[in-house]
């Protein structure tokens, strides 16, 4: 049983530009994974040899986007994971909450290679 993680990272972009590249395959591939497909709602992940399958399970522009990963067989799992652009008005500030899954003996080391994507996101935006 996977435990949920909910992490938030303040980014300096617009929520536009953000959106772009955590919505779009070409972008998913520059900053979370080393090759992103989609065919429709479908979605390969590929990481070295290791490829991950999701289903878009739903997205509002410019706000969020949500994965729901797949078995080996195509069949929905209980897992997901999400990002969703929060702006706050007044200060302008945009906040990027990921919300994901993690085995229990894994909870550091997920959240380290969160760190590191969003480091590599950062990198990619210009905002680093």
């Amino acid at each position: 049983m996977k435990i949920k993680l909910e992490l938030e990272f303040s980014i300096n972009s617009s929520p536009q530009l953000l959106y772009q590249y955590i919505s779009d395959p070409s972008g998913l591939s520059e900053w979370f994974a080393d090759n992103v497909n989609s065919r429709g709602e479908f979605f390969d992940f590929q990481w070295d040899d290791y490829v991950e399958k999701a289903k878009l399970a739903g997205k509002k522009t410019d706000e969020k986007v949500k994965f729901k990963w797949l078995d080996e067989d195509g069949v929905d799992t209980d897992y997901f994971f999400e990002m969703k652009i929060v702006s706050d008005e007044l200060t302008k500030d945009v906040i990027l909450i990921i919300t994901d899954f993690a085995d229990p003996d894994d909870l550091e080391g997920h959240e380290q290679l969160w760190n590191r994507q969003i480091s590599d996101l950062k990198k990619v935006l210009g905002s680093a």
